[in-house]
């Protein structure tokens, strides 16, 4: 076991952490890395995994890194619009978002769970800055399907706010609502967000923080996951079935962020505690690891 995984109550398991991790501190400096914080890995409300969290995102500032968060909020939309005694509709597992859905989705996301990641930054020093993808226009959307309303896909990713933030040492903190030309707003899939700010940004890593531990060969069996895969077999799964329902989505955008550019990225269960710094700094990591090797 990686002595990252145990809690180090000896000198010798402290420094050994430290020697494990010091190799990836070197090879890491300097470089992007972008963290999908997932709605359905960490609730927002939960206050002590989202400190954790963003420990994590602080101590990855404080040894060079330059980590840039895209957040979800699915589960948080879902549980307003019950309070305001809504009941969304679903079309293959997409809300229909109409205009009054997508109000409730830009306060969500943008006014209380972007906030929310910012304030728990915010903590430890003046560093996270909270946008959206309508922030200067830095996320050009078009529409999925007529059918679904205000639902986006990603036309165009613009990183040039993101780079100048990036510059000052700050940590974006990203919203995944984005607009059109016209500026009509469109609430977007934040993992494919996610993946289009890696591409933009030519990340060093991809980083989805989910609530499985990775990706699965048998999704009944839990000793089945894959430390590491390409996209041609993340590909391959899909195929089969045996990667559904959410899990497509990130293993889409681990694919063609990888086929792009991205040097890996990784699917982990973003409720262990630490999951972040477990799977960049140690050797067997915790989650799969996709790459093109």
């Amino acid at each position: 076991m990686s002595p990252l995984a145990a809690p180090p109550s000896e000198p010798s398991a402290k420094a050994a952490v430290l020697c494990e991790a010091l190799p990836y501190i070197h090879r890491f400096a300097g470089r992007t890395v972008v963290v999908k914080y997932g709605g359905s890995a960490i609730a927002a409300e939960d206050e002590q995994a989202l400190s954790l969290f963003a420990e994590d995102v602080v101590l990855l500032r404080a040894i060079g890194i330059r980590p840039v968060v895209v957040h979800g909020g699915g589960p948080q939309i879902g549980a307003l619009m019950a309070r305001l005694g809504m009941v969304p509709e679903f079309r293959d597992g997409l809300r229909v978002t109409d205009a009054e859905t997508l109000d409730i989705a830009r306060m969500v996301l943008v006014g209380k769970v972007n906030r929310d990641i910012v304030g728990a930054i915010n903590l430890h020093g003046p560093w996270a800055v909270g946008l959206s993808g309508e922030d200067a226009g830095f996320i050009r959307a078009e529409p999925r399907d007529p059918a679904l309303g205000y639902v986006g896909e990603v036309a165009s990713v613009d990183p040039s706010i993101l780079e100048r933030l990036l510059r000052e040492s700050l940590v974006p903190v990203v919203a995944t609502i984005g607009s059109d030309t016209t500026g009509q707003a469109y609430n977007i899939n934040a993992d494919s967000v996610a993946g289009a700010v890696a591409e933009a940004l030519g990340a060093e890593k991809l980083v989805f923080l989910s609530d499985v531990d990775g990706i699965s060969t048998d999704r009944a069996d839990g000793s089945s996951r894959l430390s590491s895969a390409t996209p041609e077999q993340l590909s391959e799964l899909v195929a089969a079935g045996v990667i559904a329902g959410g899990m497509i989505p990130k293993a889409t955008a681990c694919s063609r962020a990888v086929s792009r550019g991205v040097k890996s990225a990784h699917i982990l269960d973003g409720r262990l505690p630490h999951a972040l710094l477990l799977e960049l700094f140690t050797q067997e990591g915790i989650g799969t690891m996709v790459s093109a090797r």
